[in-house]
């Protein structure tokens, strides 16, 4: 059997359109620099029954349709190479491109079904939908959520991956893309090694798609639940100020004050580790999700004691239970839960895992804690907030209900930032292999495994490497959607 080549039977075809559609945007690009310095100006545009139209074309304006054309014939191509990887099933006619994009059919399928119904229903969605209005921000959703559904479908899902990620074929260390796997039918292993082998011989492709669900595991969640610190915190300071305002700033002061990455480092250390402070921290980072909640069901229907009262007491056991499956972790420090209810702990986080979720809490709480303050203390002055205080409503259901609504704007494109953020800093870890496991296929441990090799292969560390680029790239990209689509709110 012969190794796979890039573009298999359909380059001949594809790739001198692909090179063309290349060609022709750089020279259009070329042609529309020289023709801005040289002062060209756009075509003439009139108006008729309001609406613009375009009276006579410059040159200018035939750059600006190449690049455009451009980018359609090369987006077609990668189209084409999409549909023929899902259509046709023999790798070596569709290529590695091809094969790779087959795989990732349940991810295309999920892209598609998510942005048809998303364009269909977006004046219903309220920010969300009009979301879809922006292109940056659809571009940026696109690549987010890529990613995302390639997570859920290459990690729990096992739709995507190839090989199994921590799994070793002799022979196959450092082979290049499209490497045949030798008895690949007698061992029951897929026939190829579409990305090639690392230096340990595992599969690249599958280790890639694996670190996507490493991240996915963490980055959001633990993002997330550092927005319930800072806020279960910040709406109370900004809102009374005073001393709880002074003793909480400066707390939020004195973490912001080391250097992030210097703190996020010192957390995840052995010797921290060792000590159980991370352990204790989790303790009690994660009560304040259930702080949250609470209150802000309690705020809710306080008014309606019959309906709340079960609802908080079910709301209490739920998160009460997933709370001690949290922290409880057996042969720890925190190991209070008696033999007779070891039942009762539902699952175990791997220690390297919660050491990092933790730290990225506790990096992330005091800056998310700022910026609640802060609008707090500027939408507290509204209108409507007094409005709510004259008929008589409580102070937490004015912060959670009045005042958090009106400050999602802000805080939805800092929550995109910061999953960016994070999801830098666990690369950076994985980089340096702190915090997760040696063995994690996260892409931070898998780029820092490539580059000892790296002017010698390639193939081992740029995946990693262009994936973990592309989710940031995407979630800025959101970010900036988001942020524009706020300011139209």
């Amino acid at each position: 059997m012969e190794p796979l080549t890039w573009t298999g039977a359909l380059g001949p075809v594809l790739t001198p359109l692909m090179m063309a559609a290349v060609a022709l945007f750089l020279l259009a690009l070329v042609a529309n620099w020289g023709l801005s310095l040289a002062g060209a100006k756009s075509g003439e545009i009139a108006y008729e029954n309001g609406q613009a139209v375009l009276v006579s074309r410059s040159p200018l304006d035939y750059s600006m349709m190449a690049m455009k054309y451009a980018i359609l014939l090369f987006l077609a191509c990668c189209l084409a190479y999409i549909v023929a990887g899902m259509a046709i099933p023999d790798p070596r006619t569709k290529g590695i491109i091809g094969t790779v994009a087959g795989r990732f059919a349940p991810v295309w399928i999920a892209l598609l079904v998510t942005f048809a119904l998303s364009i269909w229903f977006k004046r219903r969605l309220g920010l969300y939908g009009k979301l879809f209005d922006s292109g940056i921000g659809m571009v940026g959703f696109a690549i987010v959520m890529f990613w995302v559904f390639a997570a859920i479908f290459g990690g729990p899902l096992d739709l995507i991956v190839t090989h199994d990620p921590l799994n070793q074929i002799s022979g196959l260390k450092n082979e290049p893309p499209g490497s045949v796997v030798p008895n690949a039918a007698e061992d029951g292993y897929y026939p190829y090694y579409l990305l090639g082998g690392d230096n340990l011989a595992r599969d690249v492709f599958s280790r890639m798609v694996e670190g996507a669900w490493e991240v996915m595991k963490i980055a959001p969640f633990a993002t997330l639940f550092a927005f319930m610190v800072g806020i279960t915190l910040g709406l109370p300071a900004g809102f009374y100020g005073g001393r709880l305002d002074t003793f909480l700033s400066f707390l939020a002061n004195l973490i912001l004050a080391f250097p992030v990455i210097l703190l996020f480092y010192l957390l995840v250390t052995p010797e921290i580790v060792e000590t159980g402070i991370p352990v204790y921290m989790a303790a009690v980072l994660f009560l304040f999700p259930i702080i949250f909640v609470s209150v802000m069901i309690n705020s809710r229907y306080y008014t309606q004691p019959g309906f709340r009262t079960p609802v908080l007491a079910v709301v209490l056991v739920v998160l009460g239970w997933l709370y001690l499956s949290l922290v409880h972790q057996s042969g720890t420090k925190i190991d209070f839960l008696p033999a007779a209810l070891s039942g009762l702990d539902l699952f175990d986080i791997p220690g390297g895992i919660l050491v990092v979720f933790v730290a990225v809490m506790f990096v992330n709480s005091p800056t998310v804690f700022r910026i609640v303050r802060g609008l707090t203390m500027d939408i507290k002055t509204r209108d409507y907030v007094a409005a709510a205080q004259t008929r008589g409503e409580g102070v937490w259901y004015i912060m959670l209900w009045e005042i958090l609504p009106n400050a999602r704007g802000p805080l939805i494109v800092d929550f995109c930032l910061r999953i960016g953020y994070t999801t830098i800093l666990l690369g950076t870890l994985g980089f340096f292999g702190l915090g997760l496991p040696p063995e994690s296929p996260d892409w931070g441990s898998t780029i820092n495994e490539g580059r000892k090799l790296l002017s010698i292969y390639l193939h081992p560390a740029l995946p990693p490497a262009l994936s973990l680029l592309s989710l940031v790239l995407g979630l800025n990209l959101l970010a900036d959607g988001l942020r524009e689509e706020s300011l139209r709110d």
